[in-house]
């Protein structure tokens, strides 16, 4: 009969694994639900989760699969999409042997390896692993055999390790062997006696040829200095001391020295003897032998190297793992920073929204009161003030929507020398430096101008109004270093001649709100605000800083190879207003209520809703709408980029203008807006907001007139597995705007659970996925189903590695545009075949 949970003890299950079992939906398997599972096999999962060793249950047939902690570290990036799959799915490289395990224990049988080797895919590549690996059945109430209890030991790194030491032990056994063979055989190099009166050494023949002199001169004896002439000069103080101990005490002598040999090398040789006395106890004769031992001092010292190795690698591995521990640490300390101030800055931007508005509105109202106006103008200017405030906490946030252009930096700081001169006054001498040929950058032109503006302000500070500032302008390509990724780069350098940071200043100086200068004198958010902004454009800052010396800050921004953007500047008075039915979407009602006052001062036909759900009941009514002006990040089940696609999908289309004070990820990617999106920024004026109104409202006109149509294939539907999880959501998004059905997953083992319950028209995959490759995934699923189209991507374009060819797969190279992308898809693309 099936036990409850209580009554099977399940509350005392600990850890993170038993959290994950309970939590499991077990009613698809063999196992049925939690609540209903034997006793049995209770009794069973309380076994794994309490054993400190790896162990996975494999119950029923397909061998479903419960695992402990232990087993959970073991699995690396299969966990936990491992839990409650068949173990053959979980692990495909190696099905045929878990079905042998299988068979063999649910009929009753055990099994069990030493250092058993197997391949598995690690990192998207196979890698030969060793295990010691114990099977045995487990039966349920009835008392037959219904899974099968596994305990997996990991013995690679003392498999590999044991291989090492075995190789050089049997190295130097081998060298001890022909040692000894050699004491047998004739690799003695001679004999010797020394005389110890007369200091003089006779010797054999063999003696003769090892020390290059002629066999008469050996048998008549040379001095003892002679012969130290072939000795290493290193090894001859210690050849000679250990003859002296032995002549006095009488002790065996046993040295090991290198000889020069008469065509100059050195070779390692053993001198073995022991000194003779006479019946008065003096010393009068020291006869040896001299033995090749060159081969084992190699041997000794290959061993020796491996070892010394061996321990520099753990301690560099040590070392390694603690700086990258403490870089995880302070990024996720920005991180936080990051988010928390993003936050802030979309309240900040919602306050400052609903005062700019009603201002610009009083403006309008008061006529040509001067007080009035005056004052109006006072407080729009605290307005802008706290409005750059904002942006420089969404700077330093990495969520501030940019616009890059292809900049040219000669240009750029030609043309902020002037705005440069005013700022740091006529005390500070400004030295520009540039290079020839100056590579262009992908940036945001104000932002880039607002930090490097910062720098040289920071810069006059620090040297308190008097020095010399010098921005320079170089091509630098990068090679080999930690802190910056190979690649080209364009650096921009501010130096300054000031007071410099010390080492726990330097350490805090990109935190936002901190600041060494007196309380009005600065908020503390340049330098962050110029980290954000590089970093989000994908560039890196280093600051270098000596105490008395001064300060340099390098941006480093990479090189890009397109020709310099053209920019044109806005001359067009604000435009007016007009007829048409906006549809207001706010959820700050005295946001809503500034916004509609407004677009009624300028004629419009407005309409509100609090939240994208009440929206969703126009667009889906009959009430004729001409522009949807959505805030980006609302309360409510329909978000705002939902929210557009349905209005595109009306009939008519409805185009649509977001709004934010801070965007988050929803409409911007990688550091600038998403393609076709057009964005007002909090607070904004009504004469900005005007202009970007008509603005969409015409476009959108013009491309009914004359537009391409978009193609459909709504029926289609794709499989995305990418494991980078901004870069999926992005996919996601757009896939849906091209009409396609998208289901999108993390990992190749999240695809495999699927796949068995669902059918795809096409598999996107990224080539490196965590655990199983993308295009190991694309032959599994391919077996399965053979009519399924893949599109495989990689970032390391034509070259990547996939292995043997997969017929008709694509191989789309990173990065691609989306027109690619929707021809690729659409079947009609001439991207590279893979394999």
């Amino acid at each position: 009969m099936p036990f409850t949970a209580d009554d099977h003890g399940c509350p005392g299950w600990k850890g993170e694994m038993a959290e994950r079992i309970r939590a499991y939906d077990w009613s698809a398997t063999e196992l049925n639900a939690i609540d209903e599972w034997q006793q049995s096999l209770v009794a069973a999962v309380q076994f794994v989760l309490g054993s400190p060793l790896p162990l996975v249950m494999l119950w029923g047939q397909q061998g479903y699969m419960v695992y402990n902690d232990a087993y959970a570290e073991f699995a690396g990036g299969r966990h936990p999409y491992l839990l409650g799959s068949p173990v053959e799915m979980g692990w495909p490289e190696v099905a045929a042997f878990n079905r042998n395990v299988m068979d063999t224990c649910l009929a009753g049988g055990t099994l069990s390896y030493r250092d058993k080797e197997l391949v598995l895919l690690r990192n998207g590549r196979p890698e030969d692993v060793w295990m010691d690996l114990y099977y045995s059945p487990v039966a349920d109430d009835s008392g037959a055999p219904a899974g099968v209890i596994a305990v997996v030991v990991e013995t690679t790194g003392r498999v590999l390790t044991e291989r090492s030491r075995e190789r050089a032990e049997a190295a130097l056994r081998e060298a001890n062997e022909r040692l000894q063979l050699a004491l047998n055989t004739g690799a003695v190099l001679g004999t010797w006696v020394l005389d110890v009166k007369t200091d003089m050494l006779t010797g054999d023949e063999r003696f003769a040829r090892t020390f290059g002199m002629a066999a008469e001169q050996a048998r008549q004896g040379v001095t003892r200095t002679a012969t130290g002439e072939s000795i290493h000069p290193d090894d001859l103080e210690y050849a000679h001391r250990l003859t002296t101990e032995s002549i006095q005490t009488g002790k065996p002598y046993r040295a090991e020295y290198r000889l020069r040999r008469a065509d100059g090398e050195y070779i390692w040789v053993q001198a073995n003897g022991q000194c003779e006395f006479d019946a008065d106890g003096a010393p009068y004769r020291f006869p040896g032998v001299l033995i090749d031992i060159h081969e084992r001092k190699i041997a000794e010292q290959a061993l020796r190297q491996l070892t010394e190795t061996l321990e520099q690698r753990v301690t560099d591995a040590v070392a390694a793992r603690a700086l990258a521990e403490e870089q995880l640490r302070q990024a996720q300390k920005m991180e936080a920073i990051g988010s928390l101030t993003g936050g802030v800055a979309h309240d900040f931007n919602n306050v400052l929204q609903v005062i700019n508005g009603n201002l610009q509105m009083l403006a309008a109202e008061a006529g040509d009161h001067p007080a009035t106006q005056r004052r109006i103008a006072a407080a729009t200017q605290a307005v802008k003030r706290g409005a750059q405030l904002a942006a420089h906490l969404l700077a330093f946030a990495r969520r501030q929507p940019l616009s890059p252009a292809v900049l040219n930096p000669r240009r750029l700081l030609d043309g902020m020398s002037e705005m440069l001169h005013h700022a740091l006054g006529e005390t500070i001498r400004v030295e520009t430096v540039l290079g020839a040929d100056l590579w262009n950058v992908l940036a945001d032109r104000n932002q880039l101008e607002n930090a490097l503006l910062n720098l040289a302000i920071n810069g006059r500070d620090a040297m308190r109004g008097e020095g010399t500032l010098t921005i320079r302008a170089q091509n630098l390509l990068v090679r080999g270093r930690t802190d910056i990724p190979d690649g080209e780069y364009l650096v921009f350098s501010i130096g300054d001649t000031g007071v410099g940071m010390p080492a726990e200043v330097l350490e805090r100086a990109v935190e936002p709100f901190f600041t060494t200068k007196p309380n009005g004198h600065g908020t503390g958010l340049g330098l962050s605000m110029v980290f954000g902004f590089v970093k989000q454009s994908g560039g890196h800052t280093l600051i270098d800083s000596v105490v008395g010396q001064g300060t340099t800050v390098q941006l480093y921004f990479p090189r890009c190879h397109e020709a310099e953007t053209v920019e044109f500047l806005d001359q067009t008075e604000a435009p007016a207003g007009g007829r048409e039915t906006i549809l207001v979407v706010e959820d700050d009602a005295q946001v809503r209520l500034t916004a509609v006052e407004m677009l009624a001062q300028l004629g419009y036909k407005v309409l509100t809703a609090p939240d994208g759900d009440a929206a969703l009941e126009f667009i889906n009514s009959d009430v004729p709408l001409d522009l949807v002006f959505t805030d980006v990040v609302m309360p409510g089940t329909v978000k705002s980029v939902e929210l557009a696609r349905l209005a595109a999908a009306r009939s008519p289309a409805v185009p649509v203008l977001f709004t934010s004070g801070y965007t988050r990820d929803e409409i911007f990617h990688h550091g600038k807006l998403d393609s076709g999106v057009t964005l007002l920024s909090k607070p904004y004026r009504r004469d900005d907001l005007a202009r970007k109104v008509r603005g969409v409202l015409n476009a959108h006109r013009a491309a009914l007139v004359g537009g391409p149509a978009a193609p459909s294939s709504a029926a289609t539907r794709v499989l995305l597995v990418e494991d980078d999880s901004p870069s999926r959501e992005a996919m996601g998004e757009l896939l849906a705007t091209f009409g396609l059905q998208c289901t999108a997953v993390g990992s190749a083992e999240e695809a495999l659970a699927l796949a068995p319950a669902h059918r795809y028209d096409i598999l996107l995959s990224d080539v490196t996925l965590p655990g199983l490759s993308g295009d190991a995934l694309a032959r599994t699923l391919r077996h399965a189903q053979p009519d399924l189209r893949i599109v495989l991507m990689s970032g390391f374009g034509e070259q990547a590695d996939i292995g043997e060819a997969i017929p008709g797969a694509r191989l789309l190279p990173k990065p691609f545009d989306i027109a690619t992308l929707r021809r690729e898809l659409a079947g009609g693309s001439a991207q590279t075949e893979a394999g």
